[in-house]
């Protein structure tokens, strides 16, 4: 038995559970979670399973945070090996002085090669197949049992487990009766064989209050359905069709018209990418709030009507939940490797608004920012989640939402303004912000015009003239300077006159705040900026600017964020500093830490 440090951690441990995919586990992972939750802990749990159905490795890990750092984080404090096939793998991931708990219904000893970690052996199967029967039912039971283990080995609270089980299975008492004893089982062969709590330990804390569990994709749903959004269109894909699911779920349950049953919203399954986006644009062009969501296969399919979208200039709003490639590459991993198929998706000499989420929070807030901004700047902005965020459990403040909100329609001509006219004409830009007045089709006979993708004059009439074609692309890239102005500004954390500058986007933000963090205690304070939208506003240009080094952190491989920032800023190249984690698992702060201490060091040397 390796030593282990007499002092409890309390409220900051992290847990592996190693499964089987199709087991039923998620339901006991789920359990300690929500209890840990439960008992005013922040936490945060990570899903990593493969893209079959069933019979592959799974692992889900639960970290507790007391100073509520949300990313993964690195280490493993107590490895639950319930799968043989990965049984080594998991042994060698445990941290120096951790804990693995295994079945030990069946020897395991040849198996572990390691004397620095502690072994709990708990004979879950035996236990179970002495107190249920069926196959199937002692599967499932001996996940809630080593959830019983876990509550006594960390001293989480069984009765807001307990109450968690009876909010869950509700009436169905033998179901509950099934769950309890097997929770029952797990927990008392803790308490009777082993030394309970572990150094590390679970304590009642007020943290949590006010805060919600959420994922990134239901809340992006809830974001469409409180923008207005009515009509959704998409093709099946890992890891964004939860987020259509969760959409559905909510317009039949606020969308359809109590007395006459009408249901006031459409949702497609099209039988493509392709067709999906032109649906969303066809929807959008008629005056409906439209949106799509998908992930960047979907993206390369959808290129050619995006094209469309743009240069037409038709609302769309498409969420990327992005996942990696490329090709199929690993449908279940998360990436940021979209960021510059998006900002120029298509053929030609476009560029598209982008908003970047950082947490199931931003999802819905941003969701409703796209729609505004899809309707204002007329055209389509995309919102670039990833599945970190869009599939896993984060712990989130209460979603706020403004009674008096309503929709940012842009410049959409009405009848009466319509009759007053001498004439519309649709690409027309009056006002000089490069962005013309729409109509919508049956509001007035003089907003009638004829769409085409082909080459259109600032009158909407078909050409081929070189400088009527050129006038057209410039009020469109003059467009994009508008959007800056309009998209959500970036979020700045900066400790002081230092010349070292941290910049991100999206998911990675939870890693380098922590990572920000870590480095000012070791002596080297860094300012932070996360970025929000592109087109980049003032004050990107500004952080860049004040920094004499910068590190650009983000999850792919070409450092995608860093040569958009290179094209379109005046930032001198020499100044960015790569930062590139791209092997499908979330960032986490150490990765940081490590990578910029390493350049620093590389720098001072040189």
């Amino acid at each position: 038995m390796a030593k282990t440090p007499e002092e409890k951690r309390v409220n900051d441990f992290v847990i592996r559970i190693a499964n089987v995919n199709g087991t039923g586990s998620a339901s006991a992972n789920g359990l300690i979670m929500k209890s840990l939750f439960r008992m005013g802990i922040p936490v945060s749990g990570k899903n990593y399973f493969p893209s079959n159905i069933q019979g592959l490795p799974t692992w889900y890990e639960i970290r507790a945070s007391r100073d509520d750092y949300i990313a993964r984080a690195g280490q493993v404090d107590l490895m639950v090996a319930m799968n043989a096939e990965s049984y080594k793998r998991d042994v060698e991931e445990v941290s120096p002085g951790g804990y693995l708990l295994y079945d030990s219904s069946w020897p395991r000893s040849e198996l572990i090669e390691r004397d620095d970690i502690n072994l709990l052996g708990v004979p879950l199967s035996r236990l179970c197949n002495e107190e249920f029967r069926g196959a199937r039912n002692r599967i499932l039971m001996k996940n809630i049992a080593y959830a019983g283990a876990l509550a006594a080995l960390l001293e989480i609270d069984v009765d807001v487990i307990t109450a968690l089980l009876k909010q869950t299975f509700g009436s169905k008492e033998h179901l509950l009766a099934s769950n309890m004893t097997a929770i029952k089982l797990g927990y008392d062969y803790a308490r009777e064989n082993f030394e309970c709590p572990l150094p590390f330990r679970a304590r009642k804390m007020t943290a949590t209050t006010d805060r919600i569990l959420i994922d990134g994709n239901t809340a992006a749903a809830l974001g469409c359905l409180y923008a207005g959004a009515t009509v959704g269109a998409w093709y099946p894909i890992t890891p964004s069709t939860s987020l259509m699911d969760a959409f559905k779920s909510f317009c039949g349950a606020h969308r359809v018209d109590e007395i006459t049953g009408e249901r006031r919203y459409c949702v497609i399954q099209a039988e493509d990418e392709l067709a999906a986006i032109g649906m969303v644009l066809g929807a959008s062009w008629n005056g409906a709030r439209a949106f799509t969501p998908t992930s960047g296969p979907g993206i390369s399919l959808m290129s050619e009507f995006i094209g469309l979208g743009y240069f037409t200039e038709i609302p769309a709003v498409i969420f990327d939940v992005q996942r990696c490639g490329p090709s199929t590459g690993m449908p279940t991993r998360t990436q940021q490797g979209d960021i510059l198929t998006c900002a120029y998706a298509s053929h030609g000499d476009t560029k598209h608004v982008m908003l970047f989420p950082a947490n199931p929070e931003e999802c819905f807030y941003h969701a409703v920012a796209a729609f505004d901004l899809a309707e204002r700047l007329q055209t389509p902005v995309f919102v670039l989640s990833d599945l970190d965020i869009g599939m896993n459990d984060w712990m989130c403040p209460q979603l706020d939402w403004d009674p008096t909100y309503a929709p940012d329609r842009g410049k959409v001509l009405s009848a009466e303004e319509l009759e007053n006219m001498d004439a519309f004409y649709r690409y027309l830009d009056v006002d000089g912000d490069a962005i013309a007045a729409r109509t919508l089709p049956g509001t007035h006979p003089k907003g009638a015009y004829f769409l085409r993708g082909s080459g259109h004059n600032k009158y909407g009439r078909y050409t081929e003239d070189s400088a009527e074609y050129q006038e057209v692309l410039d009020r469109l890239a003059r467009k994009s300077v508008t959007a800056a102005t309009l998209a959500p500004k970036p979020v700045m954390r900066m400790s002081g006159d230092h010349n070292i500058g941290i910049i991100s986007v999206g998911s990675s933000d939870g890693a380098v705040c922590e990572a920000v963090d870590r480095l000012k205690t070791q002596g080297t304070p860094v300012n932070y900026m996360r970025i929000r939208a592109f087109p980049f506003g003032a004050e990107v240009q500004g952080f860049l600017d004040a920094h004499e080094t910068i590190f650009v952190v983000e999850q792919n491989r070409d450092a995608q964020l860093k040569s958009l920032l290179i094209l379109e800023t005046d930032v001198e190249k020499h100044k960015l500093n790569a930062i590139l984690h791209y092997d499908g698992l979330p960032l986490y702060a150490g990765f940081v830490v490590d990578a910029i201490e390493q350049k620093l060091a590389e720098g001072a040397a040189a």
